[in-house]
């Protein structure tokens, strides 16, 4: 493992002057066409992660795993999940006596719940009212408390059910942070039953911004009303807090923006994974490290379906040139591996990103493809304009390198990769009404269809009892990079 020292600036600063030597170092690369190799001339000593072998794909240096809710562990073993809270107080249980003025508190939140996009027909209004009018009783307690579990479950976790949430892989720590009986059991003793509910919503700014956008709404405009109340609810299948550093893409904008203490630092343009099979999905990982001047081993699809292990094999003159390195073993079965350069399909760049779904972020050589206004192009990873002022940002916010040490190594033309003492946390998402990155509430196309299941189940009684488990079939990527 690769660890560098330095101290930080304040992250805007950084960003900028980040930014300023990425830019400057891409200007003279385009005059060349490429980015030279260097040394670290007078500045801090440089240690370089050799080159992995071009026979095997890199292996990453292992890293802390954090710890992970059981349910993640049992859906997708060996992956990193986003950290959740080790010591869970006990749980309380999930019916518990009310009083009659309490359960009032209660019909009063599930009366005006429509201004959190959910509906109070959900929540046995008509029941709980008869009880309240009969005074304390075993069946009050019931009712009320029922009720109050199911607000709990909805703002906490979304109203949408599983198999709405097509390609949504993201495990929420929030249901196990946040069990429903201990929200009631605060909720009774403080006797502020709005209050304790209103906690569970996202902190993200754009809840709060569609939350205003759908009273801003008329009735009339039933359509429109849906999906602000379908993009409210996506939030909610989101951790509650994201976070103080992390990076969040929101796929049909095809924008990545680079976030700070709820502070955007810098935007991104991206391309995204091409309608269908090879649609980017929905996750929250971990990006460990970053590395600078990747290789890239060929899937299979492509050295064997199309014919390139045979014919770098054949023409080690064409294969040199191009940057591949094959290797047949004894068994017949053939490697591609594609060396650092200017040609290699990840660009100078990639973030190590552990999943199951081989999806990360990366470079292009092929970066004219970003003035495209559509830009669902890729076999499901994300590639990023500017990547490389990404990388060096990202490694100096994580402490993984100063500005200097992170230049030279992305000038270097060596494999390198960075491993950060402060890992960002990093969300693929998909709004289709949410904040531009002008700060104006858009709509944007949905390029999946991913809405359609979402807005049909507001449409349909509450699912009860509902999994809390990803249902949709894992979908390994071979971004190839061969649609530029």
């Amino acid at each position: 493992m690769i660890r560098f020292s330095g101290k930080l600036a304040g992250g805007a600063a950084i960003a900028a002057m980040v930014a300023s030597a990425a830019l400057a170092q891409d200007s003279r690369a385009a005059a060349r066409g490429m980015i030279p190799g260097g040394q670290n001339q007078g500045g801090p000593a440089v240690v370089q992660m050799p080159a992995p072998s071009p026979t095997a794909a890199p292996t990453p240096a292992p890293a802390p795993t954090p710890k992970t809710s059981d349910a993640f562990s049992q859906a997708f073993p060996g992956t990193v999940a986003q950290p959740v809270v080790q010591a869970m107080p006990p749980v309380a249980p999930l019916v518990q006596p009310w009083t009659v003025a309490q359960a009032q508190q209660l019909v009063a939140v599930i009366e005006g719940i429509g201004a959190e996009g959910l509906d109070p027909k959900d929540y046995d209004l008509a029941p709980l009212k008869v009880a309240i009018a009969s005074g304390p009783s075993d069946e009050l307690n019931q009712m009320a408390s029922q009720s109050f579990v199911w607000l709990v479950e909805d703002l906490r976790d979304g109203r949408t059910p599983m198999d709405a949430r097509e390609q949504w892989f993201v495990v929420d720590p929030d249901r196990e942070a946040n069990p429903s009986g201990n929200v009631l059991a605060e909720a009774l003793k403080s006797g502020d039953i709005a209050g304790t509910l209103m906690k569970l919503n996202p902190t993200h700014p754009d809840y709060a911004r569609l939350k205003a956008e759908l009273a801003a709404t008329s009735d009339g405009q039933t359509a429109r009303r849906k999906l602000i109340r379908a993009n409210m609810d996506r939030w909610r299948w989101l951790a509650r807090d994201l976070g103080s550093q992390y990076l969040i893409t929101n796929v049909p904008e095809f924008q990545l923006r680079l976030t700070v203490k709820n502070k955007i630092i810098s935007t991104y343009r991206t391309i995204v994974g091409k309608p269908g099979r090879t649609a980017t999905p929905q996750l929250a990982e971990v990006v460990e490290g970053v590395v600078f001047n990747p290789t890239w081993t060929v899937p299979q699809s492509i050295v064997k379906g199309e014919g390139l292990g045979a014919r770098a094999l054949a023409n080690p003159g064409w294969a040199k040139a191009n940057g591949y390195v094959a290797t047949k073993g004894a068994n017949g079965f053939v490697t591609v591996v594609q060396q650092p350069g200017p040609g290699n399909s990840l660009g100078r760049m990639k973030l190590e990103m552990p999943n199951p779904h081989a999806i990360f972020f990366h470079d292009t050589p092929s970066r004219h493809l970003f003035a495209n206004e559509f830009r669902a192009l890729s076999h499901g990873c994300v590639r990023t304009e500017r990547a490389l002022e990404l990388a060096m940002t990202m490694a100096i916010l994580g402490k993984g390198a100063t500005k200097e040490e992170a230049v030279a190594i992305a000038n270097s033309g060596k494999y390198t990769k960075v491993m950060l003492e402060k890992q960002w946390a990093a969300y693929i998402t998909y709004f289709t009404m949410a904040t531009d990155i002008n700060g104006q509430m858009a709509t944007f196309k949905d390029i999946y269809g991913r809405d359609t299941k979402v807005l049909a189940s507001l449409d349909k009684p509450r699912v009860r009892n509902r999994s809390v488990l990803p249902t949709d079939e894992v979908i390994v990527i071979e971004d190839d990079l061969r649609d530029s």
